[in-house]
């Protein structure tokens, strides 16, 4: 049993986090009397990384909105946070608490075995998949990845393209495969014999690692990088934008970063994920086990904001979105697949940073 002590400190270091990060909207009471609350725990990216914390976040923010219930946020600023924000959240009685990113998976493994009670998701990971008490929410990041390596093999110029990836998991490579696999297809159809540089800048939240593995990746010649790689990936854009070269974003549209740089982005509809499942607690439906979301139902897709991409290019890459929508086009999600595809040597990684 926690003391209530470190219960009540955690609860003040909430308050405070909150009131540091601007969140001055989500402890408004206005449209927050209802009794559902639902919390959110971001990973090291922080509810501002521009991508996938900040699309869940959005996606909290347009349920409170819309269905009544309270959100909050605690934002993780190294690995130990994780499980101390995890139990602020269970100590203040929230109704889902849930979890950006697989890196909080070994502390919610923990947390739920602690309080078989209490509701928890977490986006991107399924190895809780038997956790009765935990729904894991997936998406098939290696269809829009797919899409926006098209685009990027029918865009150069060089003929040599750029990918900054956050961390090296076999989760996060499926960003990769799709990327490569993407491009080497559109190089089938135009002639282009495309070289792909991969970095694995070893972090989420470390601009200064994407910023350097995007300049070297200039340095050889690539004039679009793709990033998967959250606030990371918000250094790579920079880099892009200095050399003025294109630029793909990530999880959510990510063109008002940059929008002379960004050519276009893949993105991850964590906001339309976490807004399904707080309407599941509303209705007192959520289930647990595995929920995934693909290019089928708007779970991932390229984004909208298309002013960057040449228009015959742009028709293509649509022509390429409905032969996946038709599965006409299998995006390889393995090593495997994509070897065998693909063959050996076409997605090599290079490490920026050593763990």
């Amino acid at each position: 049993m926690k003391k209530r002590v470190v219960s009540l400190l955690l609860a003040c270091a909430m308050t405070i986090s909150l009131a540091a990060c601007g969140a001055k909207s989500s402890n408004k009471t206005t449209k927050s009397e209802g009794k559902i609350k639902i919390g959110m725990v971001t990973d090291v990216g922080g509810v501002n990384d521009g991508s996938f914390n900040q699309s869940a976040w959005e996606g909290l923010q347009k349920a409170k909105k819309d269905l009544g219930i309270k959100v909050d946020y605690l934002e993780s600023k190294n690995d130990a946070d994780y499980q101390p924000n995890i139990e602020t959240f269970i100590d203040g009685d929230y109704d889902m608490i849930i979890c950006i990113g697989y890196a909080l998976a070994d502390a919610l493994k923990k947390e739920a075995a602690a309080n078989p009670d209490q509701k928890f998701a977490i986006v991107d990971d399924s190895s809780l998949k038997d956790e009765k008490n935990v729904t894991s929410l997936m998406f098939e990041a290696g269809q829009s990845s797919y899409l926006v390596g098209y685009t990027a093999g029918l865009t150069t110029k060089t003929n040599n393209i750029g990918f900054v990836l956050g961390m090296s998991t076999a989760m996060m490579h499926e960003f990769g495969y799709g990327y490569v696999a993407g491009a080497l297809d559109a190089g089938k159809e135009t002639g282009k014999d495309i070289t792909v540089q991969a970095v694995n800048a070893n972090s989420f939240g470390d601009t200064a690692a994407g910023k350097s593995a995007a300049n070297a990746m200039i340095t050889k010649g690539a004039d679009i990088i793709f990033h998967a790689a959250g606030a990371t990936g918000l250094g790579a854009i920079d880099a892009c934008k200095e050399a003025g070269i294109w630029a793909i974003g990530v999880d959510s549209d990510q063109s008002k970063v940059a929008p002379k740089t960004i050519l276009t982005s893949a993105m991850k509809r964590v906001d339309n994920a976490v807004y399904s499942l707080c309407q599941q607690v509303v209705d007192n439906k959520v289930k647990s086990g595995v929920e995934t979301f693909d290019i089928t139902d708007g779970g991932v897709d390229i984004a909208p904001t298309t002013d960057n991409i040449d228009p015959e290019v742009l028709k293509k890459v649509q022509a390429k979105k409905q032969e996946l929508i038709d599965g006409k086009v299998t995006v390889p999600k393995t090593e495997k697949e994509f070897v065998k595809a693909y063959g050996e040597g076409k997605y090599t990684l290079n490490q920026e940073k050593s763990k």
